[in-house]
């Protein structure tokens, strides 16, 4: 009988998924997705071994919102999992091919469905290939569906009218994880059309720092160092980026660095700039 696979940690490193990856609980997706600000469309034809590809754009979002990669519902969410044979006893390790961008999305998102066994490919496929590990040519998945139940939990993700709350409250703080120039307006944002600036009464802390020169996240003590000139552990954090993608990244930095009450805002500045003036 084959034991149950666990995990204690929201990120994995390539050599940990290496030797766990024939366990027939485990369930690899790539959730990758070009980036906004840069000019890197293509993605990589090659995979980790039975990858399957877990679409943010285009099944794990409300297509039909206004804003990019809204959060999906409950019924969507678990209907879509399913589809990609997820169980509720599966072990899911998730990653993107541009190393830790937007594998935090699809993690945070099985979190707020009420899903743990979940975590991060720390330094995703770049740090794979470099390993030398194996790959396999891209195949969709065509196996039997899973079993696989989202029960949300609301008070990770925040909406518009959260969010005007908290910029007033000063127990909350918001973290932006936009560039330093993006935050502070010297740069224009990459969807046209759209205004500059910040959420009032939010601090900025760029979603690269959090990842060394390898494009591995930090140790849990600089992340520690990162965090707390902005909040002890204790404080509620609300994160934010362009559209809720890279804010999902230091919400994982914050929970390896001990941060407890997390949250994400999920329309964030596309949202925010577009419904406001100021």
């Amino acid at each position: 009988m084959t034991s149950q696979l666990k995990i204690f940690s929201p990120i994995v490193s390539v050599a940990w998924l290496q030797k766990h990856l024939g366990h027939p609980n485990l369930v690899v997706l790539n959730a990758t997705i070009p980036k906004v600000t840069g000019t890197d469309t293509g993605l990589n034809e090659s995979q980790i071994p039975s990858t399957r590809f877990f679409d943010l754009k285009n099944k794990f979002s409300e297509v039909s919102a206004a804003f990019p990669t809204t959060f999906p519902s409950e019924k969507q969410f678990t209907a879509e999992a399913q589809n990609l044979g997820i169980n509720q006893n599966s072990v899911l390790v998730v990653y993107d091919e541009k190393g830790v961008y937007s594998s935090p999305r699809a993690w945070w998102l099985f979190k707020a469905f009420g899903f743990e066994h979940v975590a991060v490919l720390d330094g995703g496929f770049p740090a794979w290939e470099e390993a030398g590990f194996q790959t396999e040519i891209k195949h969709d998945y065509t196996g039997e569906n899973g079993d696989f139940e989202a029960k949300l939990q609301p008070q990770l993700m925040k909406f518009f009218m959260d969010v005007q709350k908290e910029s007033q409250d000063k127990n909350h703080l918001i973290m932006d994880a936009r560039s330093e120039n993006r935050f502070k307006s010297l740069e224009a944002e990459p969807r046209e059309g759209l205004r500059c600036g910040h959420i009032p009464n939010s601090v900025n802390l760029p979603f690269e720092k959090l990842m060394n020169d390898h494009g591995l996240l930090k140790s849990e003590i600089e992340l520690k160092h990162l965090f707390s000139p902005f909040a002890d552990e204790d404080q509620a954090l609300t994160f934010s980026c362009g559209s809720g993608i890279t804010a999902c990244v230091l919400a994982l930095g914050a929970e390896l660095a001990g941060y407890k009450n997390l949250s994400v805002y999920d329309g964030s500045w596309t949202e925010w700039g577009s419904l406001t003036s100021e």
